[in-house]
């Protein structure tokens, strides 16, 4: 027990011994101490006995660890003629698994006594039978071995026969009746002798064959054997008809009295009698029958030789038959202890089965090899003995990517040709908790207008987890903080299926976008989790009227008087109208329009500036006070507006420089209002333009010359349909479609993307109507020019309204020229 297999399963190997035919329930030892088990451990550690037949001659008690016999034993059985006996088993234990050897050695006590076949046996023996004639008597039986087998012949006292004895082996022993005085059957016609056969036990058994011996007269030579006995090897499995050897016997008499006839001994029969053929003229003996040498390799045939005469003499010829193996019997698999399942954490080394494998045949035909698919994690580690083998893992084990293992073993012996034998043994999987969850997305980004519902779920997020059961079992969170605030306060998770919910509703206006982060945890143990990033953008919608910037009033109101002087020529500007919007694309573009006018053919409003001005000289029979309601509406689905008013007097020359030095004071009043909204929009237009050079450097550096930008930032888009310009659009690519983040509101020719998140405005491509970078790069920078411009001028007409209008008169002079 000193090899690799039995040192990892802590292997001892202990020896009992045990006289046959015990009663039931005798103690052969205590397996528990011997092996040095904890006795009070010893019901948990499952101890039981292992033999790998059907027969259970042992058994042991799970209380103590005895050893007792469960079933009759009987050595002759067991092992025939084969000494020693040994019968060996197995101790197996469990928490952990180890495997002990019991070997247990039966011993022979005389419980058989020589037995002849016949008790009776009659001796026919001419009467000129000459002194010396050797007469073979049947041989006695003893199923005992050594001193308990068969010992010695004794022959009843008498004077005219001795008792010889010839050893052919150490299992036999025949008698011969030696004649020592000649017969005369008129004086003695027939003689009564007692052969006694005594074994060598202790006290000796003995069997007793009467022996008849009549005295005939005349034949008196009997046959005799040419060789004694006769030896013959076969291969098992020849096939019927097979020639097996001739048996040659003589008589010395003449006619009748030598002709030799051959059969079989009736009174000692045996399987060869059914599996042979004998000539009973020439003494051919041939095969009719399977002979098997897993069932008995070595078989005496006894054969009776008698010759024809009146009174016929016989003699018995023995013919010992040697039967040799073929490889004619498949290995056998029987799997013992087996752990139908194991944890995928298992270690290298883990014993999942115990294996037996048997082969009937002998020599290399019973030699076997055992192996495994060379893919599987598992291996055969054999055991001292040759047949047992444990299955084991020999690396790691994931249930993810396999959860269980149907392993083929395949017993294949030595033989020629070889035989071989497959076993299929599944294994499972148990799963622990190796996986953490995954998402789906990483990270998420989703689109939600403005103005929702609080309360309602907004997005889902999901994760999935490979292992199984608990340990699959997700649960969500919401994790970290976003811009110095939880988002616990705004935000609410479904810990079970994931779905978030907002406890308030969104201002586009207040916050544009926010990120937070979800952690998903699985219910193992210890539980693993894993975290993602979830990007919200915020949608606008329209849900901002315009509001007037001015003219405005001290007191803040709309209505504003604005006086001009009665000779201003056409095209005069006499106010503008400014509004602002804080939604942003088509919801903040905003248009102007006469909503009320007292004169519709004297003043005239410019849609898209807000500037007023006449379009025709004043006359002597206008009015001196005129009333313009202005309307200022966006463009969104559902327009939101607002309107100003403005009362235009006017004054004659004189008047007017009465009321100059007023007209001056308000003048830089709403100068002082417009002068903050001013700083605001050049800061803006600076900013925008340096971020658009700073862009299109980085993009000319980073983009490889054959493939557009995935995301874009285009200039102000023009209406051609009138109805305004779009001030702002984030642009962005995914395939063949364009994304734009804009409001409810789409231009002509967009559509939804079914796929998306139902806030996105899929654009169909221009890119057939753009020629290329360079396009893209003079759009820009125009555009940023024109912020420029539009700055100056607008700064410029503030601070000098005058000179603004003169100029504007000078152009007209200009055009009229």
């Amino acid at each position: 027990c000193s090899d690799e297999f039995t040192r990892s399963l802590r292997v001892l190997c202990i020896r009992y011994s045990i006289q046959e035919e015990a009663q039931l329930g005798t103690i052969v030892g205590n397996i528990a101490k011997d092996l040095g088990f904890d006795a009070n451990g010893l019901m948990n550690r499952n101890l039981r006995i292992v033999t790998g037949t059907k027969q259970e001659l042992f058994k042991v008690n799970e209380r103590d660890g005895a050893l007792f016999v469960n079933q009759r034993i009987d050595r002759e059985e067991l092992c025939g003629k084969t000494s020693p006996c040994y019968i060996n088993v197995k101790a197996v234990t469990e928490n952990p698994l180890e495997i002990h050897h019991v070997t247990i050695q039966i011993l022979d006590v005389n419980d058989h006594s020589p037995s002849f076949p016949d008790k009776e046996y009659y001796l026919e023996i001419p009467e000129m039978t000459s002194t010396g004639a050797r007469f073979q008597l049947e041989a006695a039986h003893d199923p005992d071995l050594d001193l308990n087998a068969l010992r010695l012949y004794k022959l009843s006292q008498n004077e005219h026969f001795l008792l010889e004895t010839k050893v052919l082996d150490k299992d036999s022993q025949i008698p011969f009746l030696v004649l020592q005085k000649p017969l005369d059957r008129e004086t003695v016609a027939q003689y009564n002798i007692a052969l006694t056969a005594i074994d060598g036990g202790s006290p000796p058994k003995s069997g007793i064959l009467n022996i008849t011996v009549i005295v005939l007269d005349a034949n008196d030579n009997t046959p005799v054997c040419d060789q004694q006995p006769y030896t013959v090897t076969i291969k098992e499995n020849v096939p019927v008809g097979t020639f097996l050897l001739k048996v040659n016997a003589s008589d010395a008499d003449e006619g009748i009295n030598g002709e030799i006839e051959y059969s079989f001994r009736n009174n000692f029969r045996s399987k060869a009698n059914d599996l042979l053929r004998l000539d009973s003229k020439t003494g051919e003996i041939t095969v009719q029958g399977l002979i098997d040498f897993e069932e008995d390799d070595n078989y005496k045939i006894y054969i009776d030789v008698s010759d024809k005469g009146v009174l016929p003499l016989k003699t018995q010829c023995n013919v010992i038959l040697k039967v040799q193996d073929v490889n004619d019997n498949k290995p056998e698999i029987d799997i013992t202890s087996l752990s139908s399942q194991i944890p995928e954490n298992a270690p290298h080394g883990t014993v999942v089965a115990l294996v037996r494998i048997t082969d009937l045949d002998s020599t290399v035909n019973g030699q076997v090899v055992c192996t495994l698919p060379e893919e599987l994690p598992f291996d055969l580690k054999p055991s001292s003995e040759g047949n047992f083998y444990s299955l084991v893992t020999k690396s790691l084990l994931d249930r993810e990517s396999v959860p269980q293992y149907d392993i083929t073993i395949t017993a294949k012996d030595m033989g020629i040709p070889s035989l071989s034998t497959v076993k299929t043994v599944r294994v499972e999987l148990s799963d622990i908790n190796d996986n953490s969850p995954v998402f789906t997305r990483s990270p998420y980004t989703f689109y939600l207008l403005e103005n929702n519902e609080p309360g309602a779920s907004i997005f889902t997020i999901s994760a999935s987890d490979a292992d199984e059961n608990e340990n699959a079992l997700v649960s969500y969170s919401l994790a970290n903080v976003n811009t110095g605030r939880s988002v616990t306060s705004f935000l609410n998770i479904n810990q079970d299926n994931g779905n978030i919910y907002a406890m308030k509703s969104f201002d586009f206006e207040s916050m544009k976008t926010f990120q937070f982060q979800v952690i998903a945890k699985d219910s193992g143990t210890p539980p693993l989790s894993s975290n993602v990033t979830v990007k919200v953008f915020i949608l606008d919608q329209n849900d901002n009227a315009p509001v007037i910037l001015s003219p405005v009033n001290s007191n803040g109101s709309t209505e504003f008087v604005e006086e001009i002087l009665r000779n201003v020529i056409a095209g005069h500007l006499v106010t503008k109208v400014r509004a602002y919007d804080p939604d942003i694309g088509y919801n903040g573009w905003l248009s102007f329009s006469l909503l009320q006018v007292t004169d519709p053919t004297l003043f005239g409003l410019e849609r898209y500036t807000g500037q007023i001005r006449t379009l025709r000289p004043f006359m002597e029979s206008d009015k001196a006070e005129h009333k313009l309601v202005v309307l200022v509406k966006d463009n969104g689905n559902v327009s939101l507006s607002a309107t100003a008013t403005v009362i235009v007097k006017v004054v004659e020359t004189k008047e007017a420089f009465a009321a100059s030095d007023f007209e001056k004071v308000v003048q830089k009043e709403n100068e002082n209002n417009v002068t903050f909204y001013l700083m605001i929009s050049l800061g803006s237009v600076s900013a925008l333009f340096v971020i658009s050079i700073i862009g299109l450097i980085a993009m000319q550096c980073s983009k490889p010359q054959d493939e557009s930008p995935k995301y874009s930032r285009d200039s102000n888009y023009v209406d051609t349909s009138g109805n305004g310009t779009l001030c702002h659009s984030i642009q962005y690519r995914s395939g063949e479609k364009r994304y734009m983040l804009v409001g409810p509101r789409m231009s002509i020719g967009s559509t939804f993307d079914p796929n998306s998140n139902a806030n996105t405005l899929v654009v169909r491509d221009h890119r057939s109507l753009i020629s290329g970078e360079k396009k893209f790069q003079l759009r820009v920078r125009n555009f940023s020019l024109r912020l420029c411009h539009l700055l100056l001028l607008l700064t410029f007409t503030h601070f000098h309204p005058d000179s603004a209008e003169k100029s504007g008169n000078k152009q007209k002079k200009k055009k009229k020229r």
